[in-house]
């Protein structure tokens, strides 16, 4: 007797559609997929269009050089690298870090301590603020703290320094928490 429920397909078949160029396997993947990917957009982009633009893109990206991955690891971790570069490129053209100093000596400010600092907010605000810093610290941010990147890779991505990229996500946290501060002492 079948319990009406439809297993989800495994990406290792949506692989293989995909490489045939199967419309369902491309369509199926992209469901399964999207809002993942569409979450990692939004992190840098400036708005939901420009995300879906982004999203697109990669998605096209994805379906043209599927052929290329090679399984050492997630096709989803695979697709999220796509995703990330597909940003940087379009965030690279528009030359966000331009103006950005590299400020590797610059003293730190006192850093409240981090539960107070949380205390009251939860994690849509704190995606909201993110998604409100300015570009270049949105970016050199996501980068480090969410995707885990390092500041070598992230120099090397973005065409600038480690120490801009060391400062930039220094100037970032100090914005963030700055705004957490005002929107706790509200």
């Amino acid at each position: 007797m079948s319990s009406g429920v439809i297993s989800p397909v495994s990406d290792e078949i949506l692989l293989q559609g995909c490489l045939k160029q199967d419309r369902r396997a491309q369509r199926a993947l992209y469901e399964k997929y999207s809002s993942r990917m569409f979450s990692v957009c939004l992190r840098y982009a400036r708005d939901r269009d420009d995300a879906k633009d982004l999203l697109q893109e990669g998605f096209v990206t994805v379906f043209t050089k599927i052929g290329t991955f090679n399984s050492a690891g997630s096709l989803e971790g695979w697709m999220r690298r796509i995703f990330v570069n597909t940003a940087l490129m379009k965030l690279r053209k528009a030359d966000i870090l331009r103006d950005a100093a590299d400020v590797d000596g610059a003293a730190a400010a006192r850093v409240p301590d981090v539960d107070d600092v949380l205390s009251g907010v939860s994690g849509k605000d704190i995606m909201k603020l993110i998604s409100a810093m300015p570009d270049g610290f949105r970016v050199v941010f996501n980068m480090s703290v969410i995707e885990g990147y390092s500041h070598q890779e992230i120099a090397q991505a973005l065409g600038i320094s480690e120490g801009t990229s060391r400062s930039q996500l220094s100037r970032a946290r100090t914005w963030l928490q700055e705004r957490l501060l005002e929107k706790r002492n509200r």
